[in-house]
């Protein structure tokens, strides 16, 4: 019989591609992790894996065995949260990953409802870029994260969370005017900020509109932080890109020019990505929610103000 350990084992080794990474993931020796696939193997009298000499590569059995094997694995966790469920208010541990862009003023409101309503809820958010947070979700240190849209990759289940706008910003006292629409095409002069393509979903984005549209400038300068980039911008000749969520209490022009992106519109998709092979407990649903309802509620206050001005 295939026992759980070994599920677990060989969906470590699928999605990672390598015995020794899956050893990592799974707090386990290289050498217990390859007896935990043989014997599967064995069991089932299939190759669930090509071996080469650096990775491991899935056979046509082996992805189809993956398949029902993270639909095992989240069936037990769903089960192991409804029975804790049973017991009464919501607990236990909830790990999160955000963006900077979301942790500026999404988190906090989201946060103190969570943690008013439910003290017994242990709770970690990690802020970081989308590459780390991809991988820490993948290697199941995370519950969820909140990232850019992006393509997806093994063993990981990314669904549709909210829709925001890129916004040109500059100094409130630059040649800017706010809440003026702008194309990029006819900025050709300007000195931007821009994080660094490593690991960041966005700026990939944003170098294919830029490529797009025609867009150029002088000089490019690149700060991998977000509140970093909006005291600097504020404070000198440079501009910036920036998601419209990470601006609110900005868009009284007091310190910052904030001009909607046209010709065509540059939007930004937020998805939230979990494992595969795990379900999102209770406390995850109900945090998500809560992050999802706050930056709605923050985006479309801006694009009122917008559409007003």
């Amino acid at each position: 019989m295939i026992t759980l350990r070994q599920i677990r084992s060989f969906v470590a080794v699928y999605e990672e591609g390598s015995f020794t990474s899956a050893a990592e993931r799974e707090a386990a020796t290289q050498s217990g992790i390859s007896q935990h696939v043989s014997q599967i193997e064995t069991i089932l009298g299939v190759s669930l894996f090509e071996r080469g000499s650096r990775n491991v590569v899935p056979t046509a059995p082996g992805k189809r065995f993956y398949k029902r094997c993270v639909l095992v694995l989240r069936e037990l966790e769903t089960a192991e949260n409804e029975a804790r469920l049973s017991h009464g208010s919501l607990s236990g541990k909830l790990t999160v990953g955000l963006i900077p862009a979301l942790a500026r003023r999404v988190l906090s409101t989201a946060l103190i409802k969570l943690t008013q309503e439910n003290p017994e809820i242990d709770v970690r958010i990690v802020e970081a870029y989308s590459g780390m947070l991809t991988d820490m979700v993948r290697a199941g240190e995370l519950d969820f994260a909140i990232i850019p849209a992006f393509e997806g990759a093994e063993g990981l289940s990314v669904n549709h969370f909210f829709k925001d706008r890129e916004m040109f910003v500059a100094a409130a006292d630059s040649s800017h005017p706010h809440l003026e629409p702008i194309s990029l095409s006819t900025v050709q002069d300007a000195k931007i900020v821009l994080p660094s393509p490593a690991g960041n979903v966005r700026r990939q984005t944003l170098d294919t509109y830029f490529n797009l549209v025609g867009a150029k400038f002088e000089t490019v300068l690149e700060i991998d932080g977000m509140i970093g980039t909006l005291d600097f911008i504020s404070r000198s000749d440079w501009v910036s890109i920036l998601p419209s969520v990470l601006l609110a209490g900005d868009f009284d022009g007091s310190r910052l020019s904030i001009r909607p992106i046209e010709s065509p519109p540059l939007d930004v998709d937020f998805v939230l990505v979990q494992p595969t092979r795990k379900s999102l407990s209770r406390q995850a649903h109900v945090f998500a929610n809560y992050l999802s309802e706050y930056a709605l509620t923050l985006t479309n206050i801006q694009f009122d103000k917008q559409e007003v001005s």
